[in-house]
């Protein structure tokens, strides 16, 4: 864990599935945020997401973030890949393809910075204290 700044408290790790991207993420809220609000969940299933788009399309996560500050919580996954996520159309005819709309959805703010070596998507939800 690295040293947080002041009014934060942070995890990085190098989860292998979502599973235990979760599991750590329960960890980690269990810590900073109330146990039972509809905003865990929604943190829950942003973090899912984006590890799973990450493992799905560039193999591996190489580094995941969770960063709580007052009001918010920023879920942080680099990957190998150059390559933005994108949305595709809606269809309900096909499975898959909502994780990306509802990221965007779920969160205040969503950032993809592209990198030397992959990039970094990052999710800030609000989270009350």
């Amino acid at each position: 864990m690295q040293a947080p700044e002041a009014d934060s408290e942070s995890l990085t790790a190098r989860p292998q599935t979502a599973e235990r991207a979760r599991d750590a993420t329960r960890r980690f809220l269990a810590a900073v945020a109330p146990a039972s609000m509809p905003e865990v969940d929604a943190v829950l299933l942003v973090v899912s997401e984006l590890v799973t788009n990450a493992l799905r399309h560039a193999g591996e996560v190489t580094r995941f973030r969770l960063e709580a500050r007052p009001g918010t919580v920023t879920v942080s996954v680099d990957d190998p890949s150059r390559a933005a996520p994108c949305a595709l159309p809606r269809d309900v005819e096909r499975p898959g393809g909502f994780g990306w709309h509802l990221v965007r959805s779920l969160s205040a703010e969503v950032q993809v910075r592209v990198r030397p070596g992959g990039k970094t998507v990052s999710a800030v939800l609000p989270l009350p204290q």
